[in-house]
């Protein structure tokens, strides 16, 4: 394996009485799609704004490309381009404007006609910052990452606020980023997003590191049951529920039968690897025939239940300020 291209150890950074990052460890190999993963609040923004030299740490060590950030954050300055959180340009800003501002801070910048084409804005270079769609800002901002030719770009709870269809066309963006050779290193609270496109992540909570791995090597090593979710027409549901009911008493392999909630003809049973084949035998028996038969599979809010013992949600925001003209890269 390569070296990593970002190291970061034993991170802890504070903000007076409040730990933020309490101990957060992890290495990013170059051309991958890193994630960090979890609520808002659990430190992910401190964590890399930390990272790109932005924060300075209270404890640990972090390095890109073997450079100490905290020691030399100019060091970095064309190696990594970073997208924060909270990133704003003056309304009257045009795209293109932008672009060619933020390419005179650079040696040897990306040619901004190329970065408008890749990432479809070109038709959009004379529209003003503010007259910009949500999905449109978006894409300025990986734009005004990558200005400078960065081997590493990060970004910082790119999707929030779009909705699912931006949101997916800027997932296809962010891959097309990578396939350009750009390491990626994606901050993010959506759980889909992380298992869309993330190679390897690692899952904060409370400011510590709470699991690490690929999406569905995380998933792939939970224990536990499986859950079969049956749909029935409306005038099956009763006698349906009650020849499932019965199972959980007669076959080892059933644990629960419950309605799902929100639903009026779905059941859910639960039970061990084998449920799914108690019921289909079961339903024949009964002579009922479902509309439906799906097996619920688990996800990496699954993963964040088995390791923090409470459902996946978001909070407060992260504990960090406000950073204005955060898409320059605030690069160090």
């Amino acid at each position: 394996m390569a070296d990593p291209i970002v190291e970061v150890r034993n991170l802890r950074k504070t903000y007076g009485s409040k730990v933020a990052v309490d101990d957060v460890s992890f290495a990013v190999q170059p051309g991958e799609i890193f994630g960090i993963l979890g609520p808002n609040g659990a430190g992910k923004t401190t964590t890399v704004e930390t990272l790109a030299g932005l924060r300075t740490a209270d404890g640990g060590t972090v390095r890109v490309r073997g450079i100490d950030t905290q020691r030399d954050p100019v060091a970095v300055r064309d190696i990594l381009g970073v997208q924060l959180q909270e990133a704003a340009l003056h309304d009257k800003i045009t795209v293109g404007e932008a672009l060619n501002l933020f390419a005179g801070f650079y040696a040897d910048p990306a040619d901004p006609a190329e970065l408008m084409a890749m990432l479809d804005l070109t038709a959009h270079a004379d529209r003003r910052f503010a007259k910009l769609s949500g999905g449109q800002k978006q894409r300025l901002s990986i734009a005004l990452s990558l200005i400078g030719n960065p081997e590493i770009a990060v970004l910082d709870e790119l999707t929030t606020g779009l909705d699912p269809q931006a949101r997916r066309n800027t997932w296809e963006l962010v891959e097309r980023v990578r396939d350009t050779g750009v390491t990626i290193l994606l901050v993010t609270h959506f759980m889909e997003e992380a298992e869309r496109l993330c190679d390897r992540l690692v899952i904060i909570d409370a400011g510590n590191v709470v699991a690490e791995g690929t999406p569905q090597g995380l998933i792939d090593a939970l224990e536990g049951g499986r859950t079969v979710v049956v749909r029935f027409a409306p005038q099956d549901v009763e006698r349906g529920r009650r020849e499932l009911a019965v199972l959980v008493d007669r076959d080892a392999e059933v644990e629960g039968v419950a309605p799902v909630d929100g639903s009026d003809t779905e059941i859910a049973v639960t039970g061990t690897r084998r449920v799914l084949f108690s019921l289909v035998p079961a339903l024949a028996t009964a002579d009922l025939v479902p509309d439906d038969v799906r097996t619920v599979t688990k996800s990496l809010e699954d993963v964040f239940l088995a390791h923090t013992g409470r459902a996946y949600a978001t909070g407060a925001d992260d504990a960090t300020t406000d950073t204005v003209l955060a898409t320059e890269g605030v690069r160090p």
